[in-house]
């Protein structure tokens, strides 16, 4: 059956026979956020496989999060006036470098 001829319903174009009951909400979100593979097939018989990984920085909302910051720039106008009242600046982890030893005191 094409998709015009399937009968539509008033709520986002769902079927009746849809049956999420037993679905489990944010089930792949944690697997989703390392990254995955998409795999398409062409008609030509080639394949093409993409690599889909966020961005570095990238920053994952949860859902009842987003409902209260729907664009990035609500998230960093609300970010930076909470960094105006923290009494000290966090400073971000440094990554590892490499450092000469503290010397010794020696007792003479």
């Amino acid at each position: 059956m094409k998709k015009s001829e399937l009968p539509m319903t008033n709520e986002d174009d769902m079927l009746p026979e849809y049956d999420f009951s037993g679905g489990i909400r944010g089930k792949h979100f944690r697997t989703l956020q390392a990254g995955y593979t998409i795999t398409i097939h062409q008609e030509d018989g080639s394949t093409i496989v993409k690599e889909v990984k966020p961005r570095k920085g990238a920053v994952i909302l949860e859902p009842d999060v987003r409902e209260y910051f729907p664009d990035s720039e609500s998230v960093n106008r609300t970010l930076r006036s909470l960094i105006m009242l923290a009494p000290v600046r966090v400073r971000a982890k440094r990554t590892k470098t490499k450092r000469t030893p503290k010397r010794v005191r020696s007792e003479t």
